[in-house]
């Protein structure tokens, strides 16, 4: 699928990642929404870049709250090509805490945010999706969730954080299966360190260790390799029902 001339919405899209994204598609002249929770920062992005970006406020989590997004976006830019999701947060605990035993309420936030938000908007768009013309391939969408390496190699304190990661890449074939014959593509990305506002949120010591682990280039990825990487998904038709890794070659130790 094209980019230029396309819809897409990303959520997360006020920083990180998300953001990377946005900037990179609006230079190939792609319109795009900003759905995300950082209204000061969405607001400040959407003005920045023009008339060709819009910003929803959006809790991903709530049925309601994404629905109205997809909504404002098929009204303002007439439909929806593309879903990036970038959502996400990567608190940790230890199952075995000091304290006591891992509260569920942390399993279960950041469950939700991560899998169950990413799904939510998935059906959302999807269903957008099948309104649009086919080109003549007969793809009509295409679907670029994110992941993470910690769901192949998650640290000490990850296992709420990796459950959901894993669980995204688990859901990825089956999803694509199902869309296949609506002609709407699903890829998911597994990103290893990156320099984003998630990542600066890891405690130093951990830090410190995946630095060390590190190996070519021998630094944090940036967020637009990220969106070079979604960019090659939305217009190379063969990219379906799969996970990349984009780490250089990093390997995650247990602690």
């Amino acid at each position: 699928m094209q980019v230029q001339d396309h819809v897409a919405v990303v959520t997360g899209g006020a920083s990180g990642l998300g953001e990377g994204c946005i900037r990179a598609l609006v230079k190939e002249s792609m319109k795009v929404s900003i759905l995300d929770l950082a209204e000061e920062r969405g607001e400040k992005l959407a003005s920045e870049l023009g008339d060709t970006v819009i910003f929803c406020r959006t809790d991903v989590t709530d049925e309601i709250s994404a629905q109205d997004a997809i909504d404002t976006t098929v009204r303002t830019f007439g439909a929806i090509h593309v879903a990036i999701n970038c959502a996400g947060v990567g608190d940790s605990s230890k199952v075995l805490r000091k304290e006591g035993p891992m509260s569920m309420e942390h399993f279960t936030r950041v469950v939700q945010i991560n899998l169950m938000g990413t799904m939510n908007v998935i059906r959302l768009a999807a269903e957008k999706m099948l309104e649009n013309q086919p080109n003549e391939d007969g793809e009509k969408g295409v679907i670029v969730n994110t992941a993470s390496i910690a769901a192949f190699e998650g640290r000490v304190g990850q296992a709420a954080y990796s459950a959901s990661k894993a669980a995204i890449i688990g859901m990825t074939l089956p999803i694509a299966r199902e869309f296949a014959e609506y002609g709407i593509r699903v890829m998911t990305i597994s990103p290893g360190l990156f320099d984003t506002p998630l990542a600066a949120s890891v405690p130093k010591k951990a830090v410190e260790v995946l630095n060390k682990a590190l190996n070519f280039p021998n630094r944090p990825g940036k967020p637009f390799e990220f969106a070079d990487l979604v960019k090659q998904i939305i217009e190379n038709p063969m990219l379906n029902g799969s996970t990349i890794r984009l780490d250089g070659a990093l390997r995650v130790p247990a602690k």
